[in-house]
């Protein structure tokens, strides 16, 4: 069932109903002591949320593009791992 958005005209106050589908739309506020009238309003939907590393990484994709995605992370790891190690080199001559 989903969740709608009313606006009461009288107290100015946006709330929520949880109804059925099939149910009426509400006419009146649920403040008792309003009893202004009420306007369902549009809603933009549910957003969609993505857990874990990801469906386009982890579904979708071909062998190929896998092995390639590996060599550059490797490559970029062995890449930094030689620039920490020329680093410490140049420390150590200065010394």
């Amino acid at each position: 069932m989903p969740t709608y958005d009313y606006y009461c005209e009288k107290c100015e106050t946006t709330f929520e109903i949880f109804q059925s589908m099939n149910d009426k739309k509400l006419k009146k506020c649920i403040d008792q002591s309003c009893g202004g009238s009420v306007e369902r309003l549009l809603g933009t939907g549910a957003g969609i949320i993505f857990k874990g590393s990801g469906f386009y990484e982890t579904d979708y994709r071909s062998d190929s593009y896998k092995a390639g995605a590996k060599a550059e992370k490797d490559k970029k790891k062995s890449s930094s791992n030689d620039s920490a190690k020329k680093k410490s080199d140049k420390k150590k001559k200065k010394k």
